[in-house]
């Protein structure tokens, strides 16, 4: 057990143990109630990856006493779910734990539907995806959906100090926390990735007394970047002139450069793709026809190959270094990119979420959302963005023909927002 992840050896229980999801498991939680009671229906757990929804399965199983069945969708089927059918007998139903549900195929979920309805088992099935969508209707039916949610930073503070408390190897070491947003922005509310993430971060350190700041975890969790072959440095060096000579909107040196990557043999669809890019990030709304011209030269070349395709490069080459310029998309990305990455994933206004049916509505998705083409101008006044980042802006016009209409427009109907 001491070789198992920390997030496994940390795993509760008891409900005593578990944190989070107080709404299904507080003192007047629907499951604490059901428990209560000693006996629970069967249930969907809805939620994203890391938020309990195994664990508290197992609990309910071991605190009703019940034999627990646990199966995983990824490799189990119909033959697995009905030995587990045959095998239910005594007073109480056996619990079956049917992971990931939502990948059974529809055949699959029928097989539940009998032994469901008539209580030879209680099922009790994970899912990170809707089940709105992803549970057949009959199954859906017979079945409470409970959602789960990301744990918040308190629940996942918490869950440190009990590990650091508790578990065999952190016990013994003097851990300090000094910086916790790393951690916490990393994890996004997913309770195992945390604390994989801390112990690694704790045994990468590898001494007796640990500090841990937000650039030892950010070093243990970053990605491995992918290098060029240095080999083809030249290669790089000749696109990188020929992009910043159409930024720089001479159509002269853009033409030397693509002659020189033509003359090299060049694959046609490598240019035409830097210059579909080119058109969104260096010419963008100021003449939004370079988009569409750079897109039909990618399209044409694709189409006729070498050697005419050099004269459809050219054009759109020349177009877009004569262009006039804005980067002002470019940079709005940047910005929201950047927001993201330091309030994570926050949830998206209940107003603004599809309700395509009764569940989501019941669960108040769609609520109160205004249809813009019912007021007038085809516009009404209202907040789009979760409550951490309203007010924020990422996109600001460019000084430009294009932008400044697009400017103008948006003091119109944002008051205050973007200026009187």
């Amino acid at each position: 057990m001491q070789h198992a992840p920390l997030a496994e050896r940390m795993r509760p229980h008891s409900l005593d143990d578990y944190i989070g999801q107080s709404h299904l498991v507080g003192d007047d939680g629907i499951i604490t109630r059901f428990l209560a009671s000693g006996n629970i229906p069967s249930i969907i757990f809805w939620g994203p990856p890391g938020v309990g929804k195994t664990t508290l399965a197992e609990l309910i199983a071991r605190a009703l006493k019940r034999p627990f069945h646990v199966l995983s969708a990824v490799s189990a089927g119909v033959k697995d779910v009905r030995e587990v059918i045959n095998s239910s007998g005594g007073l109480f139903p056996p619990l079956l734990f049917i992971d990931e549900i939502h990948r059974f195929s529809k055949s699959q979920q029928d097989a539940l539907l009998g032994a469901v309805e008539r209580g030879k088992i209680t099922l009790i099935g994970a899912t990170t995806e809707n089940p709105s969508f992803e549970v057949i209707s009959a199954l859906l039916s017979r079945c409470q959906v409970y959602h789960l949610e990301n744990h918040t930073g308190d629940d996942l503070m918490q869950m440190l100090d009990r590990a650091m408390q508790q578990d065999i190897v952190l016990k013994s070491k003097e851990i300090t926390i000094q910086d916790k947003e790393a951690l916490l922005l990393l994890s996004g509310g997913d309770a195992r990735r945390l604390l994989n993430l801390f112990e690694m971060a704790v045994l990468q350190d590898g001494g007796q007394k640990v500090v841990l700041t937000n650039e030892a975890i950010k070093k243990v969790a970053k990605e491995q970047v992918a290098r060029y072959d240095k080999n083809g440095e030249a290669h790089y060096d000749i696109v990188s002139a020929f992009i910043k000579s159409m930024r720089g909107s001479d159509p002269n040196a853009a033409l030397y450069y693509l002659a020189r990557m033509v003359r090299a043999g060049e694959d046609p669809l490598f240019i035409a793709r830097r210059m579909l890019i080119f058109a969104s990030e260096d010419v963008g709304l100021a003449d939004t026809n370079a988009l569409v011209v750079a897109n039909a030269c990618f399209q044409a070349v694709n189409v006729i190959g070498y050697p005419e395709a050099r004269i459809i490069l050219s054009e759109a080459a020349v177009y877009l270094a004569t262009a006039p310029k804005s980067n002002s998309s470019y940079k709005a990305i940047g910005l929201a990119l950047k927001r993201v990455s330091e309030t994570g994933d926050l949830d998206v206004p209940l107003s603004l979420r599809n309700a395509p049916t009764s569940l989501m509505k019941e669960m108040g998705y769609g609520k109160d959302y205004k249809y813009a083409h019912d007021f007038p101008g085809n516009f009404i006044e209202q907040e789009l963005m979760p409550g951490a980042v309203k007010g924020e802006q990422f996109y600001q016009p460019g000084d430009n023909e294009k932008e400044r209409s697009i400017a103008e427009r948006m003091k119109s109907w944002w008051k205050g927002k973007y200026g009187s």
